[in-house]
């Protein structure tokens, strides 16, 4: 909402427009009236809503031209006076006043216009039956007030409806001439209605009006005030009530009712509380919270974002079956203004046989973007509502940013659960197999994949010590002459070259001698395609002895050529216990003892998870 609210008063001479200001702020009329009263300022907690007027008079006699219009531009809302005994001031708020103001603001940002009636205190009559008509002919305006300056008749009413036009207005929320709301008011009551329907069964039952009431309003609805707003809903709509729960359309319905009956700012409310600003667009603060992040951190979910997604997917995974087919993703994506997740997704994630992100895809895409993009990953959690279903802050209160990787490495321990590795590697080494391996699928499977849709991150969760961890893979394009930072930052380092192919290693071992032979970033060797005859690699020394020169364990033999089982998975568990571990020793390394105790129980924990994530479907 704004923080202030800019009131100009214009109109004919002797309408009465300083004798209105100066009634309503002495109370009294008065008896001496100056050409132009001085801009004067209410203070926030005397307005009805809690916001600083500034009121700002105009007089033909002492202002130019040049000056009224600089206080158009500027005015947030425009009261024009006339004079309810004087036909002449009536006639030039459509002949003068009107095409003045409409030459002097912008056609995108239209003022709203209040017409003022002053003098009522002389007259028997009423102007209306004239100003009605003029109301019709100028959407723009959006009421018309009868006062007297001189018996205080309407005095605060007239400025509380200037006030309310510019912090609850009309125009963008409905078109007189359809009386109808306009598409981006149901647009955005739309989402609205969507993310409080907290089941997705297309209806607010009793529970959720209650919470959406308490969210919005901060208190709940007595049972009567409930079945109130849903009789007056069916006596209006036959579909508007099913299941003894309120429908979109009855929803949509009840907001149209509000704005008919002049009570904007309860739509407006709600619109708000649920990010959006005064052109229906959703406010930049509501999508993007601040979040400082310093330098050697990373940014993660924590628990309350992950239930809180955990609950989405719920919401959305009609069948049951613990993925997400192409329509439920589209309907879980149907309160977002675009398409998030492309086709590359489903080769960055695990899927089932058909090619749905499962349950543990889902959360994975949603760790790789808050890890990559942290500032994507908190306008998503925007879009979903998270902030108000969660009953937090604001986003920022689901992401947990870690601490300095130079702490972690002092202390020789680690509470990140997300660890990045970036694989290297030369053209055809069998980076992307490697990647896409360890989403468990083989060969077989890979060649199935559209190369338009090729993925170069692939994430998914390992189990080190019997916690469970998140690896980011990055495959990172081979030009040895240029790495990016982003490159060259990670837990872990990957080098993979293909076992068949004599010149493969080469590519490897420069890049480790130029990038990373002094930094403290662990590295692992990885002899890929050994499914295939090995050949001696045209390197100076031979990739066992090259590692052990540079004190990195032996390379990693691995394929993803297997007839039917996913690809082993035991490498990534290295890779990850290597990540939470960049300190421990050589000799530790080459322990199997070391990657037994790291490795153990994987497999159970693994299984765990989806018979866990089950079970607490059939809960709820």
């Amino acid at each position: 909402m704004r923080k202030d609210v800019r009131i100009l008063l214009v109109g004919e001479p002797k309408v009465g427009k300083t004798s209105l200001i100066m009634s309503l702020v002495s109370e009294e009329f008065p008896e001496v009236v100056p050409y132009r009263a001085e801009e004067i300022t209410i203070p926030a907690d005397v307005t009805p809503e809690r916001v600083p007027t500034h009121i700002v008079d105009y007089s033909e006699a002492e202002q130019t031209d040049e000056q009224l219009f600089q206080e158009i531009s500027k005015a947030n809302v425009i009261c024009i006076v006339y004079s309810v005994n004087n036909k002449k001031s009536i006639e030039k708020v459509t002949s003068h006043w009107i095409p003045l103001i409409t030459e002097n603001t912008d056609k995108d940002s239209r003022v709203p216009l209040i017409l003022v009636g002053n003098k009522s205190d002389l007259v028997e009559h009423s102007s209306m039956e004239t100003i009605l008509p003029i109301m019709n002919q100028h959407s723009e305006i959006e009421t018309c007030v009868e006062c007297s300056a001189k018996n205080l008749k309407n005095i605060s009413e007239l400025f509380y409806y200037a006030q309310k036009a510019v912090l609850h207005p009309t125009g963008p929320l409905y078109s007189p001439e359809r009386k109808d709301m306009k598409p981006l008011c149901v647009k955005a009551l739309t989402r609205i209605f969507k993310v409080s329907d907290l089941d997705n069964d297309g209806i607010l039952n009793d529970n959720e009006l209650n919470f959406f009431q308490r969210t919005c309003f901060n208190t709940p609805l007595e049972p009567q005030a409930l079945e109130d707003v849903k009789n007056v809903v069916r006596k209006n709509l036959s579909d508007g009530v099913c299941n003894n729960g309120l429908s979109l359309k009855g929803f949509l319905f009840l907001h149209t009712l509000f704005i008919q009956r002049g009570r904007h700012e309860t739509t407006w409310t709600v619109l708000r509380r649920f990010g959006y600003d005064d052109d229906l667009e959703l406010n930049q603060d509501y999508l993007f919270p601040p979040l400082k992040i310093p330098s050697d951190c990373t940014t993660e979910l924590n628990h309350n974002a992950y239930l809180f997604l955990q609950s989405v997917f719920d919401k959305h995974d009609k069948d049951r079956d613990c993925a997400l087919s192409p329509e439920e993703l589209k309907d879980l994506f149907d309160v977002f203004p675009y398409m998030p997740w492309g086709p590359d997704v489903n080769n960055t994630v695990g899927t089932n046989d058909n090619g749905w992100i499962t349950y543990q895809g889902y959360l994975s895409q949603w760790t790789l973007t808050t890890y990559l993009d942290v500032q994507r990953c908190l306008e998503y959690l925007g879009y979903l509502g998270y902030s108000i279903i969660a009953e937090q802050e604001s986003q920022a209160s689901g992401i947990t940013v870690t601490r300095d990787k130079k702490i972690d490495l002092q202390k020789k321990q680690t509470q990140r659960s997300v660890f990045r590795c970036n694989v290297f590697g030369d053209i055809g080494s069998g980076k992307s197999g490697f990647l896409q391996a360890f989403l468990g699928r083989n060969l077989t499977r890979q060649k199935t994949i559209n190369e338009e849709h090729r993925s170069f991150y692939a994430i998914s969760t390992t189990y080190v010590y019997g916690q469970e961890k998140y690896l980011l893979l990055h495959e990172v394009f081979p030009d040895f002459d240029y790495l990016s930072d982003a490159d060259m930052s990670c837990d872990i380092v990957c080098l993979v070259y293909d076992v068949s192919n004599p010149y493969s290693f080469e590519y490897c071992a420069k890049v480790f001698k130029q990038y990373f032979m002094d930094s403290k970033t662990p590295c692992m060797m990885v002899a890929a395609k050994s499914d295939l005859p090995e050949v001696k690699q045209m390197y100076g020394c031979s990739p066992l002895e090259f590692c052990r020169r540079h004190k990195m364990p032996p390379p990693q033999t691995f394929t993803c050529n297997t007839a039917a089982a996913a690809p082993n998975q035991d490498i990534y568990t290295k890779l990850t216990t290597m990540a939470m571990y960049p300190h421990v020793s050589q000799a530790d390394l080459k322990s199997s003892t070391f990657w037994l105790r790291a490795s153990v129980g994987a497999t159970v924990f693994a299984v765990l998870g989806l018979t866990l994530y089950r079970v607490l479907l059939r809960q709820r």
